[in-house]
């Protein structure tokens, strides 16, 4: 089957190659999918997309009049296509439900623990020959409070991993475990709570209408002071505004990103010969106590091969019109 696979990264295509093995006629292209992009996907009837593609009703628009009929996912998340858009045009859209939990968690944790034991900037120093331990002081994980904000496959990773470094765990979500409360004393609570107790705060859950900007002003004044944040989870979660005042004036006291609002068109890329436009992102880096990932978390191998094998299955499922687990129901 003719697909046209937007977004493609070095990364990722012998990955996708490897998975296909000859099955469908593959295009890649490295362009991400946008208005500007959309006639390029004429004659296929697929496309594959990624987290930062634009399938916006517009953009969806012109790929049905192009003959697209099916939009393969290579991301769990899928706040960036308008379903409602694609239901009406006869477009079915599948995702990649659960690449690697581990990736993501894992990396979440990592983000934790370089902020808090300075590894950036201790590092720096020794490759300057600068062996001093003043500024470096971190603390210990043993005994603090967790909060973890979304308990699904990648928070309940966290919750483990947490658990076995001896941190409480408070958790915030609409499901409760009675796995994850026998196995590691979780403690299902509200926001509210889990804003004023605990001193690491990281993020696992969608952008929806409801999470959007779910870390803003008002969320952060009720937080500890020199709290922990980490967002491996989608950008727009975070106002980074308010985060900025919240870093001023200490109230935040580390900061782990792996998403940022408006990182379409900025990660991914190599900008290193460009001038940086964007002033929010710019200030961030300013921080001694910030610390951002360009949405890698999901980056390892394991990760990789089951995107590509299941975008793949996706692609395999709507050639032979079978039903998909992986379709999205709407």
């Amino acid at each position: 089957m003719d697909t046209v696979v937007y977004s493609t990264h070095k990364f990722e295509k012998e990955f996708l190659i490897r998975a296909n093995a000859g099955k469908h006629d593959l295009k890649f292209l490295e362009l991400p999918l946008n208005i500007e992009t959309a006639h390029l996907a004429a004659g296929a009837r697929a496309v594959s997309i990624f987290v930062n593609d634009d399938a916006s009703e517009k953009v969806l628009e012109k790929l049905h009049i192009a003959g697209i009929r099916f939009i393969s996912l290579r991301s769990a998340g899928f706040n960036h296509v308008n379903l409602q858009i694609a239901k009406q045009s006869g477009m079915r859209t599948a995702r990649v439900p659960a690449y690697s939990p581990y990736a993501v968690a894992e990396h979440a944790v990592a983000l934790m623990m370089a902020l808090n034991r300075k590894l950036i900037r201790a590092n720096n120093r020794v490759h300057e020959l600068n062996f001093s331990l003043d500024g470096l002081t971190g603390f210990d994980m043993n005994g603090k409070i967790a909060g973890v904000i979304g308990a699904g496959k990648i928070g309940q990773v966290v919750v483990k991993i947490l658990h076995g470094f001896g941190c409480n765990i408070l958790v915030v979500d609409q499901f409760e475990s009675d796995e994850l409360k026998m196995k590691y004393n979780v403690r299902y609570t509200d926001y509210d709570t889990l804003y004023e107790m605990a001193d690491i705060i990281t993020l696992h859950v969608p952008l929806t209408q409801e999470t959007r900007y779910l870390i803003n002003k008002e969320s952060i004044q009720k937080m500890k002071p020199g709290v922990m944040l980490i967002n491996t989870s989608r950008g727009a979660l975070v106002n980074t505004k308010d985060v900025i005042a919240g870093l001023k004036t200490g109230q935040i006291g580390y900061l782990g990103l792996d998403v940022y609002e408006e990182e379409a068109g900025l990660f991914f890329e190599d900008h290193s010969e460009d001038i940086l436009q964007d002033d929010i992102i710019s200030r961030l880096l300013t921080f001694r106590n910030v610390l951002i990932t360009s949405h890698q978390a999901f980056l390892t191998q394991s990760a990789l091969q089951n995107i590509a094998d299941t975008t793949i299955y996706n692609l395999d499922c709507f050639e032979k019109n079978i039903e998909c687990k992986n379709e999205i129901t709407y």
